[in-house]
């Protein structure tokens, strides 16, 4: 797949992200992460929750139930998720988003930068 993301973001530490075909860059805060994502696999997302999410789509798909509502996003669109709200979904091949997490934990930084 080809990498969407410019240098300034591709030199940020890597997200350690547990989904096969996900590549992730990982802006960290005191409060808050923002993550770059890119997949080149589909990802079936199982339902969870956590602190508010808010996604901005930059290319692809994603199909996501939030709240019980379903919706599918593509280039442009943007979705929220509030704080402890159940969601899961789909994510294609090819998608790629921002996406702002408001806690700063969510992920951490792989160790081994490749």
């Amino acid at each position: 797949m080809k990498q969407i993301f410019p240098e300034p973001i591709q030199n940020l530490p890597e997200a350690d992200i547990p989904v096969e075909g996900i590549t992730a860059y990982l802006s960290q805060s005191e409060t808050h992460q923002i993550v770059f994502m890119q997949f080149d696999k589909d990802v079936d997302l199982p339902e969870h929750s956590h602190a508010a999410q808010i996604g901005i789509v930059l290319e692809g798909k994603i199909d996501l139930i939030i709240d019980g509502e379903k919706g599918s996003y593509y280039k442009g669109d943007r979705y929220y998720i509030p704080e402890g709200i159940k969601h899961s979904g789909k994510i294609y091949a090819g998608y790629a988003d921002m996406t702002f997490f408001n806690e700063p934990d969510r992920y951490s930084k792989k160790q081994d930068r490749a």
